[in-house]
């Protein structure tokens, strides 16, 4: 059995802790946070400042990947996820009725929750676990290497201490100093790729009312405008994260930083008007993110690794922005993957290299592509819009069977060629786009004309937005 050292006590740092402790290895977690997720949910979520993880307050939705390897992996954290709030959402819940099941509907399942309360999760689970050592307030500052070809890191410097191990995992997040450490010792620099998504993210979290409705009834979760998104993520314990997303050069973005301008934007969608409807207690200010980028860390080129000991998972490898929520589930499949073949991986990472790129890699790129597509439609200039993407999309809450491809392909679980590509879809498609022979793409929420309106004066809205 190996010795590991985790680098990063996030939710991939401790996922793959405790996969690995389970199949007993002997692992220490250093985090370089002191504080611990789980003694008061609703103080650690909103009075925690926390720099290094800014998507740490944004929404969350768990995809059916992740979801699936909680439960084969680790059960009572699943298990623990429900009973401290999350819920279970299926796609086929829109319908009311679920069509005839087929093998793989029972995969097609969200676990709605902040992130904090997986977090929690993991952390109380890392607790119970004897062969898991978790070292908070300790910020590894180096490797330590052995020369070869390529060199071999044998450990860790952490508050001037040496740690030694046969494995070491980066799982220190998207900002890793683990690159910059490799290439000043002399290896092969790890082969960065980096977008630039020029999205930018604003949500306000809210409390739904203890006697009053619990949701808004048959409403889809988003809708559009031609330069702006509007998203609602119906969350744990009655919280309820209402989101906005547009481009970062946006002249109006600065004023949704009011919370007054935020809610009377919101308000001009369907999607976030039906929940603010329900009158729910606002619990935060607009919590706005940007900057953001996909980016892939491979520590491995045409030559092989680049060193041996050590591998990256979680943000660290691979991060996309968050409009797919994909994040999570990447760094809990890796966790998997690298928790079945440590032994082998210890002796050889080429194999954990080649798994990532066959399997995380096709994500990364197709989220890359989106995005730039996104960007451009959010842009005062946009291409004209994809009929037949517009119908996939507007069709799939119509059908049942539209919809499972799209559940497999929001969930990870089938490519997008291989989950819309079938004669039984195209079928149901066109039959749909035959009974709406007028069918063209359209948006839902407010034209350019009418959010600047509602930018300079907020006024002119519900009188019920008074009370927030």
């Amino acid at each position: 059995m190996a010795r590991v050292a985790v680098i990063g006590g996030g939710i991939s740092g401790l996922g793959a802790a405790l996969m690995l402790g389970r199949r007993g290895h002997a692992v220490t977690v250093f985090e370089q946070e002191v504080r611990e997720a789980g003694a008061d949910l609703h103080r650690d979520f909103f009075d925690w400042d926390r720099p290094r993880v800014p998507q740490a307050v944004q929404p969350h939705s768990f995809l059916a990947l992740a979801r699936s390897v909680l439960r084969a992996e680790l059960p009572d954290v699943h298990a623990d996820l429900l009973a401290r709030g999350a819920r279970e959402h299926h796609d086929f819940d829109w319908f009311g009725e679920h069509p005839p099941r087929r093998a793989g509907d029972e995969d097609l399942v969200t676990l709605r929750t902040r992130r904090i309360v997986l977090e929690a999760a993991l952390a109380a689970a890392v607790r119970r676990e004897p062969g898991v050592e978790v070292r908070r307030g300790r910020r590894v500052h180096a490797l330590t290497f052995e020369e070869g070809r390529p060199p071999r890191v044998t450990g860790l410097r952490a508050d001037g201490r040496t740690h030694r191990a046969d494995l070491v995992v980066d799982a220190s997040g998207r900002r890793s100093p683990v690159p910059g450490w490799l290439v000043a010792a002399g290896c092969r620099p790890p082969v960065a790729e980096s977008h630039r998504t020029g999205l930018a993210y604003l949500c306000r979290w809210y409390r739904l009312r203890p006697d009053g409705p619990r949701d808004p009834g048959r409403v889809k979760p988003g809708s559009s405008s031609p330069f702006a998104l509007a998203g609602v993520f119906p969350s744990d314990n009655d919280t309820v994260a209402v989101n906005l997303m547009l481009s970062t050069g946006d002249p109006s973005r600065g004023a949704l930083a009011d919370p007054t301008v935020f809610e009377a934007v919101a308000r001009s969608f369907p999607a976030t008007a039906a929940w603010l409807a329900l009158d729910p207690e606002p619990q935060s200010a607009v919590l706005a993110m940007a900057g953001l980028d996909n980016r892939w860390t491979a520590l491995a080129d045409a030559d092989g690794p680049v060193v041996t000991g050590l591998v990256n998972t979680g943000d660290s490898l691979v991060h996309t922005n968050p409009t797919s929520g994909h994040g999570v589930s990447f760094g809990l499949c890796a966790a998997r993957y690298l928790a079945t073949r440590a032994d082998r991986i210890v002796a050889d990472p080429t194999r954990y290299h080649v798994w990532a790129a066959g399997t995380l890699r096709p994500w990364f790129d197709a989220q890359v592509a989106a995005d730039r597509a996104n960007e451009q439609r959010l842009t005062e200039n946009p291409p004209p819009p994809d009929r037949r993407a517009a119908a996939l999309a507007a069709c799939a809450f119509d059908d049942p069977v539209v919809m499972r491809a799209r559940a497999q392909v929001r969930h990870l679980l089938r490519a997008p060629g291989e989950a819309f590509g079938t004669e039984e879809v195209d079928r149901r498609l066109t039959a749909w786009l035959a009974a709406r022979p007028d069918f063209a793409p359209a948006h839902d929420g407010p034209t350019r004309a009418r959010w600047e309106a509602l930018v300079a004066d907020p006024s002119d809205r519900p009188a019920a937005l008074a009370r927030g």
